[in-house]
């Protein structure tokens, strides 16, 4: 069989490739967001003590489209997340979220980060020491050339009724909850700033490791404290109106009931800067 060759002519013809995304589009229907979601990729992010955790990220990144293009391009998402020589962090993601706008040719971002970031916490009597995981997203958006920046925090604190303490003989029902602050930040703010604000405003903090008197101190702290959600709610409320480094928030505390098959919820969302 004679070996196939190739003219140099041949080789030099370019076969055009439709771009069907940039194509027309007739229905004038603009679309708020369009882009990928649930992409992983590795993160780094600056510790309160100095130092920096490496972690893996989960992003989702949109654009608006105008009712006149047919598509987004999908893949320049990955390019800049990918982006020769970037390390991705908390301080380079406001830049990542202007360049995406930027490269999509859209009036308005939207970037989600989420990641599990660790803290080394000290048990209250005996100190061993243990790491917590928290769920934190960054979330940024730019929105008619405007960037705003939101921080978000998953802290799982402890909860004690007080209707049960004041009802009983003896004991009180308690159980794990979950405290999620979404914050509006206009100055920087460190995670642990979070943590700390919702793990003081609980019944008690949680530790990944508890010796028989840490359990003995917790338990009594929790006795000590108890809160509904909606005490939890107003306490962290009422830090954050006296923070000026938040500019609008919303905190919610759901508590998963140790005598219902259900949860207590309360949620309270104010933007100073209205109110200003």
């Amino acid at each position: 069989m004679k070996p196939l060759i190739i003219s140099s002519a041949a080789m030099s013809t370019v076969i055009p490739i439709p771009d069907v995304q940039n194509s027309a589009d007739t229905r004038r229907l603009a679309i708020n967001k369009v882009g990928i979601k649930d992409i992983r990729h590795p993160v780094r992010v600056r510790d309160r003590s100095g130092g920096e955790q490496h972690t893996i990220a989960t992003f989702n990144m949109y654009v608006n489209l105008p009712h006149n293009f047919k598509g987004t391009h999908m893949s320049r998402f990955v390019e800049i997340l990918n982006v020769p020589g970037r390390e991705i962090s908390v301080d380079s993601f406001k830049d990542m979220l202007a360049e995406m706008t930027e490269r999509l040719e859209a009036e308005s971002g939207h970037i989600e980060m989420t990641f599990i970031y660790f803290v080394n916490k000290v048990a209250p009597i005996s100190g061993v020491e243990s790491l917590m995981d928290y769920e934190v997203t960054f979330i940024g958006e730019i929105r008619n050339g405007q960037p705003a920046m939101n921080l978000k925090v998953v802290v799982p604190v402890t909860s004690l009724c007080p209707c049960s303490k004041k009802i009983s003989r003896y004991g009180a029902h308690n159980q794990r909850s979950h405290v999620t602050l979404n914050v509006r930040v206009k100055d920087f703010l460190w995670i642990e700033d979070m943590i700390d604000l919702a793990e003081k405003e609980a019944s008690c903090e949680l530790y990944g490791l508890l010796k028989r008197p840490d359990e003995k101190y917790v338990t009594e702290r929790a006795y000590e404290n108890p809160k509904f959600v909606e005490d939890m709610v107003r306490d962290i409320a009422t830090k954050l109106n006296q923070d000026d480094r938040v500019a609008a928030y919303a905190v919610e505390s759901e508590n998963f009931e140790s005598i219902h098959n259900h949860s207590a919820y309360a949620m309270i969302e104010h933007d100073k800067e209205i109110e200003a």
